[in-house]
C-alpha cells in the first residue's frame, strides 16, 4: 500500500480509503445490503491487513450505527494511533431543529455523540456533509475551529460543496482566524466527472486534499449492472444519474480490463488514481475479494494511452482538460 499527504496538511492516508457506510445495523439502515458487525470485521480486517489504514463514515449512517461498528471494530483490530478515522456532520439525527445541521449548537452536540458512537477520544477528519443554508457560514467555521482547539477534531474537511461554497469557507476561516478546511470529497469518477470544471482546479491551486465518493460509480464501473446485486437493485439513484450516455466509457474500461486480464474495478480505481488531485478514492468494499481489487489498482498503472482513451470519452461539456 502507498500512502500520501491530504493536500498541504501533514495528515497521510492510504492510497484507498475503506467507506463504512455499508457497515451498521441492518434493522435501522434503508439499505438491504448493510453489514452487521459479524458480517464487516472480516473486511475491515482484509483492509488492514492490506495496508488500508483510512476509514470514512457518517453520523448518519445507518443512524449512528455505521460508527458503531466501524469504530468497535477498529478498537478490536488496530491501535488507534495507526489510523485514520474520518467522520461527517450535518445530516438529521434526530427531531427538532437541531437534531441537524451545521448550527454551533448541532456541531457541538453531534461531535461528541461521535465520539462516543466511535470509541475513540478524537476524530482525524471531521467533515461537513454539506452546508446548511440556516446558519452563517461564520457560525459553522468558528464552531468548527472550537472543536479542534478542543482537541476532539485533528483536521476538517468537507463534502459536497460548490468550488465557490468551499472558497467562501476557506474565506471565512481566514478572515476569522479559524481552522481552515484541508480537503474535499467530492463525486467524482470516470462516469461523473463534474468536478473537473471548478473544484478540481481551485482545490490544486490550493493545495486541498482531493477524497472521491461513489468511485465505482455505485456499481456500474465493476459491472454490477451486467449482473444485478441487492446494492445496484435497490439503488435508484444510481440507475437515473449513470444511465443514458454511459455505455461508451463501461465498454472502454472493459476492453482495457480485458487487455490487462484484470477485473474492471481495478481500471476505474487505476484512473482515478492516476489523476494528479486525488489523494485517496473511497470504496464501498462489502466484501474481503473487494478490498483485494481496491488495492490492486495502487499497483496498476495504466501507460498514457489507455488513461487519454478512458479519460477522452467523457468531458463536461464545454471542457476540454483541467490541466
Amino acid at each position: 500500500m502507498e500512502y500520501a499527504p491530504l493536500g498541504r496538511s501533514g495528515l497521510h492516508l492510504s492510497r484507498i480509503t475503506l467507506g463504512c457506510l455499508g457497515f451498521g445495523d441492518p434493522a435501522v439502515g434503508r439499505f438491504p445490503w448493510i453489514l452487521g458487525e459479524d458480517e464487516a470485521r472480516p473486511v475491515v480486517a482484509a483492509a488492514l491487513e492490506a495496508g488500508i489504514t483510512s476509514f470514512d463514515t457518517a453520523n448518519s449512517y445507518s443512524n449512528g450505527t455505521s460508527e458503531e461498528v466501524t469504530g468497535k471494530i477498529l478498537k478490536e483490530l488496530v491501535p488507534r494511533e495507526d489510523v485514520v478515522i474520518a467522520t461527517k456532520v450535518r445530516d438529521r439525527m434526530r427531531p427538532g431543529p437541531h437534531g441537524a445541521g451545521l448550527s454551533r449548537k448541532a456541531i457541538l452536540h453531534e461531535v461528541d455523540a461521535s465520539l462516543t458512537r466511535l470509541g475513540t477520544d478524537y476524530i482525524d477528519l471531521y467533515q461537513i456533509h454539506g452546508l446548511d443554508d440556516a446558519t452563517p457560514i461564520e457560525e459553522t467555521m468558528e464552531a468548527l475551529h472550537d472543536v479542534v482547539r478542543a482537541g476532539k477534531v485533528r483536521y476538517i474537511g468537507a463534502s459536497n460543496l460548490f468550488a465557490w461554497e468551499f472558497a467562501q469557507a476557506q474565506y471565512t476561516a481566514d478572515r476569522g482566524g479559524w481552522t481552515r478546511f484541508v480537503s474535499t470529497q467530492s463525486h467524482y469518477n470516470l462516469l461523473y466527472r463534474e468536478e473537473e470544471r471548478e473544484m478540481i482546479p481551485f482545490c490544486i491551486d490550493q493545495g486541498i486534499g482531493f477524497l472521491t465518493w461513489s468511485s465505482l460509480a455505485r456499481g456500474w464501473l465493476v459491472g454490477e449492472w451486467d449482473a444485478p446485486t441487492a446494492r445496484s437493485e435497490s439503488d435508484d439513484f444510481g440507475r437515473t444519474l449513470y444511465g443514458g450516455e454511459s455505455k461508451t466509457i463501461l465498454s472502454r474500461v472493459a476492453e482495457v480490463a480485458a487487455r490487462r486480464e484484470v477485473p474492471r474495478a481495478q481500471v476505474a480505481l487505476a484512473w482515478l488514481l492516476a489523476q494528479p488531485v486525488v489523494t485517496s478514492p473511497i470504496v464501498g468494499a462489502t466484501k474481503p475479494d473487494h478490498i483485494d481489487d481496491a488495492v490492486a489498482a495502487v499497483e496498476l498503472a495504466l501507460d498514457d494511452d489507455e488513461l487519454q482513451y478512458l479519460g477522452d470519452a467523457y468531458l463536461p461539456y464545454g471542457l476540454t482538460s483541467y490541466h
